[in-house]
């Protein structure tokens, strides 16, 4: 379904609306981990890697779209923190294995009490049904645009 013709689209917000949500989104969460001495990219690498098993910078370059640089520099200022390790794969030493130190699991595991502070901060106005109602909608938007961490997370839900 179309709609957004070229004579309308500067009345169009929604790409606007999408952006500044997940803007605010960040500087909320930001706020909620000063303490920690994280960031919120921070945070959602060790989120990642604690929730989903991630341990390749690949794989990690894929659910969060960054670039490969993006990602090492991230990875080099989490390892200077003492939250991950780096490791040579046994079986092809041209991969980096990734894992949580101690301290980056201890972290780790605060990791979803700020997440949840953070979002109730910014989604507590949405009443229970408007809050499912918009995670179904992006959702559906999500999926037919191909996004393949929305669909891995839709089958994980279902399984």
């Amino acid at each position: 379904m179309k709609h957004f013709t070229p004579e309308n689209f500067q009345n169009c917000t929604i790409g606007l609306l999408l952006g500044r949500a997940a803007v605010v989104k960040d500087r909320i969460l930001d706020g909620h981990l000063d303490a920690l001495g994280i960031t919120s990219a921070q945070f959602k690498v060790l989120i990642i890697m604690a929730q989903y098993a991630i341990d390749t910078p690949a794989e990690l370059c894929r659910y969060l779209s960054l670039d490969s640089g993006s990602m090492t520099r991230m990875l080099d200022r989490l390892e200077q923190k003492g939250l991950i390790a780096r490791r040579r794969c046994p079986d092809d030493r041209r991969q980096v294995r990734l894992g949580l130190t101690e301290s980056g699991q201890k972290l780790a595991d605060q990791l979803p009490h700020v997440g949840s502070d953070a979002m109730n901060e910014l989604l507590g106005v949405l009443t229970p049904g408007e809050l499912a109602s918009l995670e179904h909608m992006l959702t559906k938007v999500l999926l037919a645009a191909g996004d393949e961490l929305t669909a891995l997370r839709v089958r994980e839900k279902n399984a």
